[in-house]
C-alpha cells in the first residue's frame, strides 16, 4: 500500500489492487531489464513481452509509485508547447514525428485499456482547455488553427458552449480535444502491471538499482539482494530518478501539483458541473484543472505543495476557488488530498537519451506523462526490437543537462504559488 496518506490520495483509496510482487532476490537473466514502474516503463514491458522477449521490470518503491500514481488523470494529446513551435524547436524531421506520436497517442492508451480490460475509469469524452480572458481566448484559437490544420479532432467553442459543458461561465471560451479523455491514473498503471505479469514481464517492487557493470555485451543491473544480466537496459524513472541515472531527474525542475477531491457530489451538481465527464484545465499561467470521477467526486488542482504552511494555503484557496468558479456547489469538503512533482524541461519538451550502449530512455513528460509515457514506452520496444532505428525515432538523441539555477527555480515555484494563493479567489 501506498500508506501516505498526502502522496496518492484518492488513486490509491480508489484503484484496484496491484500485481502481487516482491523484491528481486538473488541473480537471474533477461533479454531486457526495465527500471521505473511507470507507464514508460510498465508498457515498455507490455510491447516487449507480448513481442517474446524476457523481460524483468525493477521499480524502487512501488508500482505507479511516482507522477503515475500522484497525477491529475487527464490523457492528453501533444505538449504544452504549440504545434507549429515543435518543428522550429526540434528541427522539421523530428518535429512533426513527435507532433504525429503524441497526437495519436491517447488512441493507444484507449486500445490498451480495451484490448485489456483494464478497470480505470476511462472517459472518453475529450478534454477542455478553459480560455480566461481575451489572451487566454487567442491562445486557443491559436492552438485550435494550429491542430485542425493537421487534421486533429479539435473544436473552438464559445463562451455559451462551454459555460454549458463545464457549469461555470468563468471562461470566455474553451478547445474541446475529442482525442482525449480522462482515467483513474493509478488503476491504469496497475492494470498495465497486471497485463505485463500475464504476458511473462517479472516485476520486482522495492528493489533500487544502486550499481551497474558493463560484461562484455551485457549489462549487470544490481539492487541490494540481487541481480539482472541483460543485453538492454531502460531507464524509465523521470521526475523520480535516484541511483545511477538520477540525471534524469538533474536535468528537470520539479514543479509541485497537488489536488483536492471533494465527498461525491449531489445528483443535481453531478448534472451540472461537467456532465459531459470531459477533463479540464485552464490558461492561467498557475494554472488549475478540474474533472470528475465516476464516483461524483470534483477532483481540483493547481501548482503548490502540501507541505508546511502550503497545506493550509492551498487548502484555503482551493475552497474559495471552487465556490467561485461553481457558485451552486457552496461550501465543499474535502475527501482527499495529494500532491507530487512535474518535471519540467528547460524547452518544455521530452528528451530521448542513451546513456551508454545498450542503455536508452525517454524522459521530461512536463506534466504530460499518461499519454506520452505510454506511446514513448512503445518507442522503446520497437527500438529494442529493431523495428525503428535510432535515426527514426521521434526524438534527437541528447545528452542529460542540468538546467541553470534549477534548486532555486524550484524553491521559488513552491514559494511562489503560496504567493499567489494566499490571498487570490480565483476569478
Amino acid at each position: 500500500m501506498l500508506n501516505d496518506p498526502r502522496s496518492h490520495g484518492l488513486w490509491e483509496k480508489t484503484a484496484p489492487e496491484a500485481p502481487t510482487t516482491s523484491p528481486l532476490d538473488g541473480a537471474i537473466s533477461a533479454d531486457v531489464v526495465i527500471v521505473g514502474g511507470g507507464y514508460t516503463g510498465l508498457s515498455s514491458a507490455l510491447h516487449l513481452a507480448e513481442a517474446g522477449s524476457k523481460v524483468v521490470l525493477l521499480e524502487a518503491k512501488e508500482i505507479g509509485f511516482g507522477g503515475a500514481g500522484r497525477n491529475v488523470g487527464l490523457i492528453n494529446a501533444g505538449m504544452w508547447v504549440m504545434p507549429n513551435d515543435l518543428p522550429s524547436v526540434l528541427g522539421p524531421v523530428h518535429g512533426e514525428r513527435l507532433l504525429d506520436l503524441l497526437g495519436n497517442a491517447p488512441k493507444l492508451v484507449m486500445e490498451l485499456i480495451d484490448k485489456h480490460q483494464i478497470a480505470c475509469e476511462l472517459e472518453r469524452n475529450g478534454t477542455l482547455h478553459c480560455a480566461v480572458g481575451a489572451d487566454g481566448l487567442k491562445e486557443i484559437e491559436d492552438r485550435a488553427a494550429q491542430w485542425s490544420a493537421r487534421g486533429a479532432a479539435v473544436t473552438l467553442l464559445d463562451a455559451a458552449e462551454t459555460a454549458k459543458r463545464i457549469g461555470s461561465d468563468a471562461y470566455t471560451g474553451s478547445l474541446l480535444d475529442k482525442r482525449a479523455g480522462t482515467l483513474q491514473p493509478l488503476a491504469y498503471a496497475r492494470g498495465l502491471a497486471h497485463a505485463a505479469v500475464k504476458a511473462g514481464v517479472a516485476i520486482h517492487t522495492s528493489s533500487p538499482v544502486i550499481a551497474t557493470e558493463r560484461n562484455g555485451s551485457r549489462w549487470t543491473v544490481k539492487t541490494a539482494n540481487g541481480e539482472v544480466s541483460a543485453e538492454w537496459i531502460i531507464v524509465a524513472t523521470d521526475a523520480y530518478s535516484t541511483g545511477p541515472w538520477e540525471q534524469v531527474r538533474s536535468e528537470q525542475v520539479h514543479l509541485p501539483y497537488f489536488n483536492f477531491a471533494t465527498v461525491p457530489l449531489g445528483h443535481n451538481l453531478r448534472q451540472s458541473i461537467l456532465p459531459g465527464r470531459e477533463g479540464a484545465w485552464d490558461t492561467k499561467e498557475i494554472l488549475s484543472s478540474f474533472r470528475m470521477d465516476q464516483a461524483g467526486r470534483l477532483v481540483f488542482g493547481s501548482v503548490g505543495a502540501l507541505r508546511n504552511t502550503g497545506l493550509a494555503v492551498h487548502k484555503g484557496w482551493a475552497k474559495r476557488a471552487l465556490k467561485r468558479l461553481f457558485p451552486v456547489i457552496g461550501d465543499v469538503e474535502f475527501e482527499c488530498e495529494w500532491y507530487g512533482q512535474i518535471g519540467m524541461t528547460d524547452n518544455a519538451l521530452p528528451r530521448f537519451h542513451k546513456f551508454a550502449p545498450g542503455v536508452v530512455g525517454f524522459s521530461g513528460y512536463n506534466g504530460r506523462g499518461i499519454a506520452p509515457g505510454t506511446v514513448f514506452g512503445r518507442t522503446l520496444a520497437e527500438h529494442i526490437l529493431g523495428r525503428i532505428g535510432e535515426a527514426d525515432l521521434p526524438l534527437p538523441l541528447t545528452a542529460p543537462s542540468e538546467p541553470s539555477f534549477r534548486a532555486l527555480k524550484e524553491i521559488w515555484y513552491e514559494a511562489g504559488a503560496q504567493v499567489a494563493h494566499f490571498a487570490d479567489a480565483r476569478f
